[in-house]
């Protein structure tokens, strides 16, 4: 090989990738059991810490457009797991609250963190440093400057 930059083994973007698929495949039977896939996993996450959004808000919350998050919201809401209705305010805006079934599948949830977090760390405080690492990593990444020379 005449470039050794381009190693499918020097990739960190590989490594990124062989990581999402291996926690996607962990997550995957923690979250059949609650009938959830992982987008509606992380959508009903942030309705758990915030319910009442607007379809926009979800939108932003999650960093996916509303052509992702519409179908998903009625997805949740044909299973029962939250309720649509356009917005007093304006009725162009759809917001996204809990039914009492989307409430109470939060129970049924609390264990999933602490099973991925035994697969993903050794201890606390690698959770903070690569929390932290990942986090810079993101702003880097979506930094405007990213990728000029």
């Amino acid at each position: 090989m005449s470039s050794p930059g381009l190693l499918l083994s020097s990739q960190l973007c590989f490594l990124v990738y062989r990581l999402d698929k291996a926690i996607a495949s962990r997550y995957r039977p923690l979250l059949a059991e609650l009938g959830l896939t992982y987008p509606q996993y992380l959508a009903m996450l942030a309705l758990w810490e915030r319910d009442d959004l607007s379809v926009g808000e979800l939108c932003a919350i999650l960093h996916l457009d509303t052509g992702t998050v519409s179908p998903l919201v009625k997805r949740m809401e044909a299973a029962g797991l939250v309720e649509r209705n356009r917005s007093p305010e304006d009725e162009r805006s759809v917001n996204v609250r809990l039914s009492d079934a989307g409430r109470a599948l939060e129970r049924r949830a609390e264990g999933v963190p602490g099973a991925m977090a035994a697969c993903l760390l050794a201890d606390a405080e690698e959770y903070v440093t690569l929390k932290s690492t990942l986090s810079a990593l993101v702003d880097r990444v979506e930094s405007p400057s990213c990728g000029r020379n």
